[in-house]
């Protein structure tokens, strides 16, 4: 078969020649399209669940969160195991699937048996399941550059403008926020006069839900005239809070500042992010989504950066502090110039050892055309051009001249011994007529 087709090829040099052709144009193209990465992604085909119940113990979450949820994502389709991980106030869960399975597929699976689990859980705790990234998902890290600007304002900036842009980009599948101080509404009680009215908590939070809410009611016509009836309910400042009335005694009502006191502040954290010994900062993770380009998702959100900033209060612009994109840029140059460093050198070594233009030529090509078409197989099989694959690749160049060198050489040796069995025919045949 071998025979056959190096006759077929010798006998239709165009037609091989304009199939390499087409193979070689083939690979650019797959190499422009190719998604680029620093690292390859070797994490596990995963879906994470998450659950909060804050002010509950491990061993709490545990039985009451963990357990349940673990037994009853056990019988899902071509899942490998599942793994759990209690904590206080918190519970993760991690669901193996098999690495064929397509992790949308799983994640819907997953979304399906949460559905029907039911009354399995406590009152008002809701599992949700984790952004679809992957283990090295996270690709660029930021901080807000604010001195003017307390920890809290900066990450209200975070959570209600910076956010959700950044969360629009193609790519992206979540801006996950950190540091600073998360605003919220407190009411600080005091015992003594929640006794003196006798008032509990329930009361207290029972003013406060039923007053902050609005209600609709219908529209009337008067007069030739339509009106819509609503009433806007919604507690928009410390003094209103304060004002709630919790209960009335001897008509006259006990209101939640008469009980305690209402302030802005912070929730509870349990860590800071520092940065660089300089104090607490704000910013956010950008998680790359599932099969993504990388390098391409880096650009559009720089780009998203750039029409964000002109949106922010005066004085706050982004610091990066981690961005692939550079450790992607430098290890794909790294790679280019010893992939061309290589071609260079073995070009010339065949030049200089085999001592004939044409042979060297025949091998040299092969190169090129070799390194575009590895570049189809890897889109083909969804593989990024990353430091492990683009170093392989570069490793294989000596393969790749070695079956030239070997064919060259042979037909070389034997087009020698031909030449030199025709010299022989031509003596004899002198001798003999002379």
């Amino acid at each position: 078969m071998v025979e056959n087709i190096i006759s077929f090829s010798l006998r239709n040099r165009f037609i091989v020649l304009l199939f390499a052709a087409g193979i070689f144009t083939w690979g650019l193209f797959s190499v422009k399209t190719s998604k680029i990465d620093a690292i390859p992604d070797l994490s596990e085909n995963q879906v994470i669940v998450f659950t909060e119940w804050m002010g509950r113990s491990p061993q709490i979450i545990e039985d009451q969160i963990t357990y349940p949820l673990v037994t009853n994502l056990q019988g899902l389709p071509k899942v490998k195991y599942v793994r759990a991980n209690s904590m206080f106030g918190m519970s993760f869960i991690y669901i193996i699937f098999e690495d064929n399975v397509d992790v949308y597929w799983a994640r819907s699976r997953v979304l399906e048996r949460l559905n029907s689990i039911g009354n399995a859980l406590p009152a008002g705790v809701n599992p949700t399941m984790g952004p679809d990234g992957t283990g090295v998902g996270h690709v660029l890290w930021y901080t807000l550059d604010a001195k003017s600007m307390d920890l809290g304002e900066q990450r209200a900036v975070q959570d209600w403008y910076i956010k959700f842009a950044l969360q629009n980009v193609p790519g992206v599948s979540e801006i996950a926020s950190f540091g600073g101080f998360q605003k919220q509404y407190q009411i600080s009680i005091d015992p003594d006069k929640l006794s003196y009215y006798k008032l509990n908590i329930q009361d207290v939070m029972r003013a406060v839900k039923s007053n902050n809410n609005e209600a609709g009611g219908r529209k009337f016509e008067m007069s030739g005239i339509g009106y819509i009836i609503k009433t806007t309910g919604y507690l928009k400042s410390i003094e209103e809070i304060g004002n709630l009335s919790v209960r009335t005694q001897g008509s006259i009502p006990v209101r939640i500042r008469d009980i305690g006191t209402v302030q802005m502040a912070g929730e509870s954290r349990l860590g800071i992010f520092d940065y660089n010994g300089e104090g607490e900062a704000v910013g956010g993770i950008v998680v790359l989504r599932y099969g993504e380009n990388a390098n391409e998702v880096i650009n559009k959100v720089k780009a998203k950066m750039m029409e964000v900033t002109k949106g922010l209060p005066e004085g706050m612009k982004f610091n990066i502090v981690y961005d692939r994109g550079k450790l992607i840029e430098e290890s794909i140059s790294s790679i280019k110039t010893t992939l061309i460093e290589e071609m260079i050198v073995v070009s010339l070594i065949v030049m200089i050892f085999l001592l004939h233009w044409r042979s060297a030529i025949s091998i040299i090509i092969q190169i090129p055309i070799t390194i575009a078409a590895s570049f189809i197989v890897l889109n083909a099989f969804d593989i990024s051009s990353n430091i492990m694959s683009l170093t392989g690749i570069a490793l294989a160049i000596g393969v790749i001249v070695d079956n030239g060198i070997i064919m060259a050489e042979n037909s070389y040796k034997n087009l020698a011994v031909r030449q030199a069995e025709l010299n022989e025919q031509r003596k004899g045949g002198s001798a003999d007529v002379v």
